[in-house]
């Protein structure tokens, strides 16, 4: 199963760091944010999903933070904030995030929280990756999963059903950034281990097929220290 990655973003390290607690006992992996543009940095940059957000922070308060993200993304964000009124909780709501929590919070009612949006995330949102459709047409790419035939730049593409499912991957997902140990888990159903170059090697032999390294304009692009990544 892939790693769950949850995005913190509060002012307060002290709150950050507590809230990583609870998170890392629960199995998350956690990602902290001291400041509304750092989180917004890392959202472009990383797989996150889940957003645990504060309201009152100085570069840039939680609830345009939230609408910024709502512009591009949909995934869950959960508002924790010592503002306690009931129409604090609206305006978060209207704003765009999925639930809100009121500080001081109790852990086990806030994981809970975090599990149950992820959950409802992952069964019903409507606009998860296209993991089932037949023929995936993206960036002068055309790929088959019934035939496993890939077509690229009007050249057909023979690839290794390895090498074919990690385009798939990629593919499937577009912008979405994959880090090496989360494709190879994704492809190879097996636990990463470190210093394992697989992913890197299949990468470098997929784009030698596809040419991609001749061309200017990449069909998987590199995004350096995180992972790989096909552009919408």
């Amino acid at each position: 199963m892939k790693e769950t990655n949850i995005l913190v973003v509060d002012d307060e390290k002290e709150i950050a760091d507590l809230l990583e607690i609870y998170l890392i006992s629960d199995g998350f992996h956690v990602k902290k944010a001291y400041s509304a543009m750092e989180g917004l940095k890392m959202l472009q940059e990383q797989q996150i999903d889940l957003v645990l957000l504060d309201v009152m922070m100085p570069d840039m308060d939680g609830i345009t933070m939230c609408r910024r993200i709502r512009e591009t993304n949909n995934i869950p964000i959960i508002m924790v904030s010592a503002k306690t009124q009931e129409l604090d909780k609206i305006v978060g709501l209207t704003n765009g995030a999925d639930d809100y929590v009121s500080k001081p919070f109790n852990p086990l009612e806030l994981m809970a929280r975090v599990k149950s949006q992820l959950r409802r995330y992952r069964e019903l949102n409507p606009s998860r990756p296209q993991e089932n459709k037949e023929v995936i047409t993206l960036k002068n790419l055309e790929i088959n999963k019934v035939t496993h035939q890939v077509i690229c730049y009007g050249e057909s593409v023979k690839l290794t059903p390895i090498e074919f499912d990690i385009l798939y991957l990629l593919a499937s997902n577009p912008g979405r950034v994959f880090s090496t140990d989360e494709i190879f888990e994704r492809v190879w159903h097996e636990k990463f281990y470190e210093a394992n170059n697989t992913v890197m090697v299949h990468i470098r032999r997929l784009r030698g097929k596809m040419k991609d390294d001749t061309r200017e304009e990449k069909i998987i692009t590199t995004v350096w220290g995180v992972g790989y990544k096909i552009e919408a």
